[in-house]
């Protein structure tokens, strides 16, 4: 079956997660990725031994296996001329090349859009960076938590007596890494109907602002920022979350309350407070919500989560779900059936579970399965089967160090 972007080749130039994530992506939907690595080390996330308090000295390296599926590595000294050469040579064969260094490394080293686009005019080349291609932080190096930092989601999530927060998992780099791979795609099109090539480029910043649409989006119009909410005194007591007797959280979302009022009020066993002047509107609920959510806190407190989930689907068309963790999420029968999470016999590691295609298509449908390679697995098949180099050559560049 034809996958979306099948007979599209990307050169990968990239390390961490951000620039790897967005290649592996492109790879999910049946692109052709050429991992290029340094000769010696390679990409740094190959090494990384610990991340949040998940040791892994000596078991599976999840981060790099994660950030690299589907890819071919190519192992090359790219300060030596005839590294990049090959490089040249793949770029007049290849779509797509894709960097993250930090701004000017790609021009000293000869592998910039003005150079590479001389050997390929219709070539994409898309570079990942911290805070955008010009301005005067353009040069500065960035990791994940820069992108939260600088765009302000820190600040954003959270109670308002709360401290700037983080976020787990890498959240600027995957959101990174998707904006990335939307603006290759992007410009692949613009180059099948047009026939340019050009650069694209995104950024941290930038990726996590359009994460943050709405409240930027408030900020710019009315010269004030989303106000951090107190959960024991939202505004909307039925657009909340509740600890259950089983220390199971679920979350309402009714934001027409007055629509569920009613109803609510009889599923959940506080019936009396449906005609309560207190709580008769939304807008009275919305001045006496810290009362109303120490009523609706004991009575969540009274059940376990499953047994208030089947009260609300018995009880009327409320908006309602659980708060999963991540641990969660293997099971979710919803993240199952979507196949969000797919099971996958790992080369090495045997059963186990891939990340999903967030994306369906219902004809050409992506396929997340698929291992990451192992340091220069590829690099003779690669230059043999797709330059036309000899074993000869293959011994003189191993002996030169170029490969």
């Amino acid at each position: 079956m034809v996958m979306p972007l099948e007979g599209i080749r990307v050169l990968d130039w990239t390390i961490w997660q951000q620039g790897p994530v967005s290649t592996m992506m492109l790879g999910d939907l049946g692109a052709e990725v050429i991992k290029i690595e340094e000769r010696v080390g390679g990409d740094p996330g190959r090494g990384v031994m610990s991340i949040a308090g998940t040791g892994m000295a000596g078991q599976r390296n999840y981060y790099f296996e994660a950030n690299n599926k589907h890819k071919k590595s190519l192992t090359l000294d790219l300060k030596k001329p005839e590294a990049k050469q090959i490089v040249y040579k793949l770029a007049e064969q290849s779509d797509v090349f894709v960097q993250n260094l930090r701004k000017g490394v790609a021009g000293r080293l000869g592998l910039d859009y003005k150079t590479l686009s001389a050997y390929n005019p219709k070539l994409i080349y898309a570079s990942a960076s911290g805070y955008g291609p010009i301005g005067p932080d353009s040069a500065e190096p960035s990791f994940d938590a820069m992108g939260l930092a600088r765009s302000g989601i820190m600040n954003a999530i959270g109670e308002p007596d709360m401290e700037p927060l983080s976020i787990a998992g890498g959240v600027a780099d995957q959101m990174g890494a998707i904006m990335l791979a939307s603006g290759v795609i992007t410009a692949l099109l613009v180059r099948e109907r047009h026939g340019i090539g050009q650069e694209v480029d995104t950024s941290h910043l930038g990726s996590m602002m359009a994460v943050q649409g709405l409240n930027l989006a408030c900020r710019l119009t009315l010269g004030k920022e989303f106000r951090r909410s107190q959960r024991s005194s939202a505004p909307n007591p039925l657009y909340n979350h509740y600890r259950c007797g089983d220390d199971k959280w679920l979350c309402l979302a009714m934001i027409q309350a007055d629509r569920y009022w009613s109803d609510f009020c009889k599923a959940v066993g506080v019936a009396e407070l449906e005609h309560d002047p207190r709580f008769a509107t939304m807008k009275d609920r919305g001045k006496n919500s810290a009362a109303l959510i120490r009523v609706l806190d004991e009575r969540f407190a009274a059940k376990s989560r499953d047994e208030w989930m089947a009260t609300l689907k018995e009880g009327g068309d409320f908006i309602y779900t659980v708060v999963n963790t991540v641990n969660d999420l293997p099971d979710d029968p919803q993240m199952l059936e979507n196949e969000y999470v797919v099971p996958y016999e790992h080369p090495a590691w045997g059963p186990t579970q891939v990340v999903g295609v967030p994306v369906r298509f219902s004809k050409t449908p992506g396929d997340p399965r698929a291992a990451a390679p192992e340091f220069g697995e590829h690099t003779e098949q690669i230059l043999i089967d797709r330059l036309g180099y000899s074993w000869e050559d293959i011994s003189r560049l191993k002996e030169e160090e170029v490969i």
